[in-house]
């Protein structure tokens, strides 16, 4: 059995060899199809390099403060801070940190407000979602629409006034951006850095939307982190200011009162007792001042370490960093899927001849 085989398989393999020099003679025959085929896949590719616009990317890193308890000198104050009953807000939470703070910055809201941020292209100010529209000439494809033809994006625009048209302009230029344009994240799991890279065909919208975005979150970022310390601090400085004038007022009351009893006689030493009340003010409200502002100062250095919560480590410097299709890449890619595109049409071409 096993040497009736053997001569099967050799038949086999010379078939198979004999197929394959067929096909590549007849490929071979067919050399004009796949040459014109790899020219024109040349010329596509180099249209191509040569249409396609380059990308200029920004990049920002930033590194995170440690949200961490306060300690030492600072924890033994909010500690007796805490005594009194008062909150000094010694932490902000750990609402956006990590993954948490990247997707702040994809969020619609911190996009939309930094596309209102005011930039100025070619000696006029205009905002950046009108810059975006510009480049990308939008302004062209509305000319006759009415509905989009008159749509204005001016700076600092307020977003409660905005109509239909506009949510749904800032919409699709928010989709586009968070798909393709804005990349935030750690590079690395072992270091605490956290970088955004935007990328456009217009280098200068790259650079301008990259630092306002940055802007525009850590603002918000620290206006969040910190506003139970901020609060706690407004508190004490109005009740700061309310005691001192208390105090003030007391203290001018004692004068009064004294230049009032001034050579009192003896018997009526009951005249005096308005003076007497009026120092006993002072010295209540000088005591509860003096802690006051004891805690205002706590409250101060409260709000100074929760400020700032971003660090930035690199800005975006110009010229950006610049991606572009070479036109010999696009020749050689061309050109290989030219060939390959026309083989594989002929071979196609001639399985349904044999078929048929």
């Amino acid at each position: 059995m096993d040497n009736k085989n053997i001569p099967s398989d050799e038949i086999s393999l010379k078939d198979l060899l004999s197929k394959a020099q067929e096909w590549i003679a007849y490929l071979l025959s067919q050399w004009k199809i796949i040459l014109c085929a790899g020219i024109i896949g040349a010329g596509i590719g180099l249209t191509y390099a040569i249409l396609k616009k380059p990308v200029y990317t920004a990049t920002l890193s930033f590194a995170l403060e440690d949200d961490k308890s306060a300690s030492g000198g600072l924890g033994g104050a909010l500690g007796l801070a805490s005594s009194f009953g008062l909150d000094l807000g010694g932490s902000g939470g750990g609402i956006f940190t990590g993954s948490n703070l990247t997707e702040l910055f994809k969020s619609r809201t911190m996009v939309e407000k930094t596309l209102m941020t005011p930039v100025t292209v070619n000696g006029k100010v205009i905002s950046l979602a009108e810059m975006y529209i510009q480049n990308n000439e939008w302004r062209d494809k509305w000319s006759n629409n009415p509905k989009f033809k008159n749509l204005q994006f001016l700076p600092e625009s307020n977003r409660k006034y905005f109509t239909r048209a506009h949510d749904s302009i800032l919409g699709i230029i928010y989709q586009n951006l968070s798909k393709s344009s804005l990349s935030v994240a750690q590079k690395d799991k072992k270091i605490a850095i956290i970088s955004m890279d935007v990328s456009s065909n217009n280098e200068l919208f790259s650079f301008y939307f990259c630092e306002a975005l940055a802007k525009q979150v850590g603002k918000f970022y620290v206006e969040t982190k910190s506003k139970k310390a901020r609060m706690n601090m407004e508190i004490l400085e109005h009740q700061v200011d309310s005691i001192r004038s208390e105090l003030n007022g007391a203290i001018t009351g004692v004068a009064v009162a004294n230049d009032n009893t001034f050579n009192l006689n003896p018997a009526l030493n009951v005249r005096r007792a308005p003076s007497a009340r009026r120092q006993v003010d002072v010295q209540a409200n000088t005591a509860i001042l003096t802690e006051l502002v004891k805690q205002s100062e706590l409250a101060k250095v409260t709000l100074r370490k929760e400020t700032p919560l971003i660090q930035i480590i690199d800005r975006p410097i110009l010229p950006l960093l610049k991606q572009s299709f070479g036109k010999a890449k696009g020749i050689v890619i061309g050109c290989f899927l030219g060939f390959f595109l026309g083989t594989i049409f002929l071979v196609f071409k001639r399985l349904i001849a044999l078929l048929m």
